[in-house]
């Protein structure tokens, strides 16, 4: 992570699922180019795996074959560990069975600036939170459709 807490952006995580278990590390290009352009640094990416039955495999990057990570295998050694098997497992509630997912934590190294800022401002985050692109799809939608 960053050198101090004072300078430390927003770290944020995600799960995304590939159904039918077809995850294959095409994802790597495009995460390579965020840290490659100081976007962002990768903290913790796990592939999680459930079986038909429900059942959950977690990997971590280097318990998975290479033709299955692709370009992903460069960020292993600078992964620090930091979610607990708890923090995993209820995250990985929200996989379908016999879909596979790759669990990523990472700093915001775009907003760290600001938020070092706010901070000796003596401001301090209350409230955060994200809106989905699924949601800012389907409001679009709905405006199209009401303005025909």
């Amino acid at each position: 992570m960053t050198d101090t807490v004072d300078e430390l952006g927003p770290v944020d995580w995600i799960v995304v699922e590939f159904p039918g278990s077809s995850f294959n590390g095409s994802i790597a290009p495009e995460l390579t180019s965020l840290v490659d352009r100081g976007l962002i640094k990768i903290l913790d990416l796990l592939i999680l795996k459930k079986d038909a039955a429900g059942g959950l495999d977690i990997a971590e990057l280097s318990d998975v074959e290479d033709g299955e990570l692709g370009e992903l295998r460069a960020f292993e050694t600078e992964l620090a560990t930091l979610l607990s098997e708890e923090d995993v497992i209820a995250a990985a509630q929200a996989i379908e069975p016999g879909s596979s997912a790759a669990l990523l934590v990472w700093e915001n190294l775009w907003a760290a600036p600001f938020g070092s800022v706010v901070r000796k401002a003596g401001g301090q985050l209350v409230a955060s939170g994200r809106i989905p692109v699924q949601a800012l799809a389907a409001a679009i939608e709905a405006d199209e459709t009401q303005e025909a």
